[in-house]
């Protein structure tokens, strides 16, 4: 069985700051984040999505942990074809675009030139991490407008090439690709290129939805919780995201993540119900069943 690493989806939301999990006497971004590593060997960055970080940033990330601590990198949203505000993307790129942008760009509306130079940017970022073995894999959350077929295939395959050689991981939010017909379809094709996909456990009967198939199609296999709140279309992260797992729901997942250990070198667990400290509670209970259940 592979080595099995359990985290979180944060470090920093704003709820868990107020919730008491992390002393009174931890209070600044570098005590924060030396204290959740000293507690967990993974975390996930969440902002990294939202905005690409600073290559200074990255590099204060890497001499608050440990050796052998690990990051897990979301993709920036224009890289995974969501929409992202102009304000978002780099200065020089603003300007290169002028005043003239919609209030929601998408990677189609930047000339190939300007997304080379996004593409550049965000992953030089990185090189702190990657230099010092701490980066994990870059995950890509398509969107629910993102359906199996020979052009988003083509795509995923652009962004391995891209990202080479940091790794990537991806993970779905349209149900074609793992609809029963498709699914075969889907595994074969990620581990024929050696692409790790992205196993998930969320609320199932929505048009985002995608079931808990656990799949390793590489040397890397990724597993992220998102909860099962009842509010899952809420435009209210804290409301979809909300949900605290009950010891019972995930002790029938520690068998099955150790079967899927077995089909990797490395398998990576994250909660991403963060709500005040929801995700770090059940992380560590997970772990804990991972190990002795």
């Amino acid at each position: 069985m592979g080595r099995i690493l359990v985290g979180t989806a944060s470090w920093t939301d704003k709820t868990l700051l107020a919730s008491g999990w992390y002393p009174d006497d931890v209070t600044s971004a570098q005590e924060r984040l030396s204290y959740y590593a000293s507690r967990f060997p993974l975390v996930e960055v969440d902002s990294s999505y939202y905005s690409p970080p600073a290559e200074s940033t990255v590099a204060l990330w890497r001499d608050r942990t440990p050796a052998g601590f690990t990051f897990g990198i979301k993709a920036f949203s224009l890289l995974t074809q969501h929409p992202t505000k102009p304000t978002a993307l780099y200065k020089d790129v603003r300007e290169r675009l002028g005043e003239a942008t919609k209030p929601n760009l998408y990677l189609r509306d930047l000339d190939p030139q300007l997304v080379d130079h996004v593409w550049d940017r965000f992953l030089a970022a990185l090189s702190p991490l990657h230099e010092s073995n701490r980066l994990g894999a870059i995950l890509f959350q398509f969107p629910r407008w993102f359906p199996i077929g020979k052009g988003n295939k083509q795509y995923i395959l652009e962004c391995k090439a891209r990202c080479a050689p940091l790794r990537i991981c991806v993970e779905f939010r349209n149900h074609t690709w793992m609809s029963e017909e498709n699914q075969a379809e889907t595994l074969d094709f990620l581990t024929s290129y050696g692409v790790p996909y992205v196993s998930v456990d969320m609320p199932q009967g929505y048009p985002d939805s995608i079931p808990p198939v656990l799949a390793a199609t590489a040397d890397l296999a990724v597993v992220r919780f998102h909860g099962h709140s009842d509010k899952w279309t809420s435009k209210d992260i804290h409301e979809r995201f909300g949900y605290l797992y009950k010891e019972e729901e995930l002790r029938e997942w520690a068998p099955r993540i150790r079967r899927l250990a077995e089909d990797a070198e490395s398998t990576h667990v994250l909660m991403n119900n963060c709500y005040r400290d929801y995700a770090q509670i059940n992380a560590a209970q997970l772990a804990r069943l991972i190990r002795h259940d």
